[in-house]
């Protein structure tokens, strides 16, 4: 996701390039408090014998616990299963970090506008959540305005995706790009890349022939606005988009339209005054790039073409 000046961000909510692979894949960024959801991650070493725990900060390896903010409606990147579990792409390379650290991931849910205020207000340690890394989400500004709303946040990088839009299937209603919009009702989640690119494109519009943008809380209710025709169209990041095209009604409720947009790293969002543990995140993801996990855990998901080679730290745009 890109959430506003959060944006799961700014300029582009675009969560994974090139990842065709997820339309197939079989197995298959707080406005309250959230409702506490608990990714235990019981498979993490203890760290007393986890290979890179002594990066950690000290406070977070006396609490043995990383807590996460997440928006946890976005499937496949995160999103809980009939049993109530949280799973996908994010709660698998937490749990997959989590044994390089010692540390237990735990996943809270909230709204992906507020993610970042809950980071600066020390309810969560990070945030993963299918971010988008950008210049603006670094430097804590609002990219509606140009003006700054915070300190911004680091982020540890770990993914790319781009933008798309979708439609019922069968009435697209000649839409194949986002010059198209214009005078279409789009459906979108608040906060995100996709609301962003939304304004903009609006801006170049018609005079009477503005595109109608309705923001939601998550990603479902956009679906569900869609689906019921309420919209002429929705916008997500791609695997996410994918994921609603190949699982919504059986794969009969909806179809992409045109092209990813918009291809940026998803990223860990770290305060930039956690330095010790943003370094540690980024060895941990390093560590499980080069064991083959990582690869794994996003062929698992159908991700796998939005693998990176490396992570790093601030590499958005």
């Amino acid at each position: 996701m890109t959430a506003g000046s959060t944006r799961r961000t700014t300029a582009a909510h675009t969560r994974l390039a090139a990842v065709g692979a997820i339309a197939v894949a079989g197995a298959l960024i707080l406005t309250g408090c959230g409702d506490q959801t608990k990714n235990k991650g019981s498979n993490s070493a203890s760290t007393s014998t986890a290979p890179l725990a002594g990066k950690l900060p000290q406070a977070i390896k006396d609490k043995g616990v990383v807590k996460v903010g997440s928006d946890i409606a976005y499937a496949p990147v995160e999103f809980k299963d009939n049993s109530g579990k949280v799973v996908g792409i994010d709660p698998d390379l937490a749990a997959a970090m989590g044994k390089q650290l010692g540390v237990t991931f735990q996943f809270d849910n909230g709204t992906f506008d507020a993610l970042l205020t809950g980071l600066r207000s020390n309810r969560y340690d990070i945030a993963m959540s299918a971010m988008t890394d950008n210049k603006n989400r670094q430097q804590g500004v609002d990219p509606a305005t140009g003006k700054k709303v915070g300190e911004g946040v680091d982020f540890v990088d770990y993914l790319t995706a781009g933008v798309s839009i979708y439609t019922r299937k069968g009435d697209t209603k000649g839409i194949t790009s986002w010059s198209d919009l214009c005078g279409k009702k789009l459906a979108v989640e608040r906060g995100t890349v996709s609301e962003d690119l939304a304004k903009s494109e609006a801006k170049k519009c018609p005079s009477g022939k503005k595109i109608t943008i309705e923001a939601f809380d998550d990603d479902q209710q956009s679906q569900t606005r869609l689906r019921s025709g309420g919209a002429d169209a929705a916008s997500s990041d791609f695997p996410v988009a994918a994921y609603a095209v190949k699982t919504s009604g059986g794969g009969k409720d909806f179809q992409i339209v045109g092209g990813q947009v918009e291809a940026a790293p998803y990223g860990i969002a770290v305060s930039k005054e956690s330095t010790q543990l943003r370094d540690a995140l980024q060895a941990a993801m390093n560590a499980i790039i080069k064991s083959g996990e990582y690869q794994k855990i996003l062929t698992k998901w159908g991700a796998q073409d939005g693998a990176v080679k490396e992570s790093v730290i601030n590499g958005g745009k």
